[in-house]
């Protein structure tokens, strides 16, 4: 059933609609690495972690996203890079192709961490980010009667197994696209391919100016694509996510300014990335200084943002949270909200025991249902 149109009177609910994405799901058969024909450059150093910039389009370009579309692929790509042990840097999400700054630790060290006494519990627990409670019981049911049977060696073999999907690109990016596909083209009721075989890579290096022109790339395509005049304003781009609230968006900008990590705002990343943006993001114009031949801010935003250090008043930033991550958020005084809490308190788990959250960026005493990082209740 096509799902990309709803009635005017009627519009099917975002949540209704992502339901395929949210949701827990059986495993794929085992994947391989996959490069699409290309030769691929890993990092196989010293160090720690490698960062690349992937980019993938749809098929000739040909497909476009509506809104519903890029929401669930962005969600898509949070969800497998939390499962994959991929770190995103910052992203964006256009309406034919993606980009994704990756960084992609090494595989030994990140498994360290379901090593020793508990580790093997603590690898179940790890694939309850992608897998239902009741695939994961099977699966520790089928290790524990294996070891039962005498077969260690057998049990061991289907857990690494598992943990090869873990730290590599190219499976992280193979099962974003698969998994996203088979949720698209069940939405438009279509068959076929949606990307092109190939998606393309670069290994940047993880600090200073590269990944700085990198990530201000990504997060201005929408920008020089002439969508939005500031990427704050265009939803589905990690540096809008992490303006509207978002920690795990705020993490990885962290890392492109150098700052502490969980300091987005006390310790003046937010600042920085927005100086960096407007700086490296200048339109360019021709040899007669009369026609743009590259979109991109004006030189008099660039010097506004420089000139205010990149800071971004409280009545915009509550503006921000409240368009991107807060649909039907009820927002006013104290009492008001705690009124609709009261009368709304079947919507809400048991653990729930008051409804007004203070709106911490508002200067006057502002509060919302929900913290304004998160979806209101329909």
């Amino acid at each position: 059933m096509d799902t990309s149109k709803a009635s005017e009177n009627q519009p099917i609910p975002l949540e209704e609609q992502l339901v395929g994405i949210n949701a827990k799901t059986a495993p794929y058969p085992t994947a391989r690495s996959w490069s699409g024909g290309r030769r691929r450059i890993l990092g196989k150093g010293a160090l720690e972690s490698y960062t690349y910039h992937v980019m993938s389009r749809t098929c000739g370009g040909e497909v476009f996203f509506d809104d519903v579309e890029k929401e669930a692929l962005r969600r898509l790509l949070w969800k497998m890079a939390e499962f994959s042990g991929v770190r995103l840097v910052t992203y964006c999400i256009m309406g034919n192709h993606f980009h994704a700054l990756a960084e992609v630790p090494k595989r030994e060290i990140w498994l360290e961490r379901f090593a020793g006494v508990g580790g093997e519990e603590k690898l179940f627990e790890h694939l309850r980010t992608l897998y239902s409670r009741e695939f994961v019981g099977l699966l520790k049911q089928e290790i524990q009667e294996l070891r039962q049977l005498g077969m260690e060696t057998l049990a061991l073999t289907k857990l690494e197994s598992i943990k090869k999907r873990f730290c590599d690109l190219s499976i992280f990016v193979k099962e974003v696209k698969e998994r996203y596909s088979r949720w698209f083209n069940k939405r438009r009721g279509r068959k076929g391919t949606l990307w092109m075989d190939r998606y393309k890579r670069v290994m940047v290096e993880g600090k200073g100016e590269p990944l700085h022109t990198m990530a201000a790339y990504i997060d201005l395509n929408p920008v020089r694509a002439g969508l939005v005049e500031d990427p704050k304003d265009y939803r589905w781009c990690g540096y809008a996510e992490a303006v509207s609230g978002s920690r795990r968006a705020q993490r990885g900008l962290s890392k492109v300014t150098a700052k502490p990590v969980d300091s987005w705002e006390q310790a003046g990343g937010a600042e920085a990335y927005r100086c960096l943006l407007f700086s490296t993001g200048v339109e360019i114009k021709d040899a007669q200084n009369e026609n743009v031949i590259r979109l991109g801010v004006t030189a008099d935003e660039a010097r506004q943002v420089l000139k205010e250090k990149g800071k971004l008043s409280s009545a915009e930033m509550v503006r921000l949270r409240v368009r991107y991550f807060s649909d039907g958020l009820v927002l006013g005084s104290k009492e008001f909200v705690e009124s609709v809490f009261s009368e709304n308190r079947e919507k809400f788990g048991p653990k729930r025991r008051d409804g007004a959250r203070k709106v911490s960026e508002s200067e006057s005493p502002l509060y919302s249902l929900r913290r304004l990082r998160l979806r209101a209740v329909d």
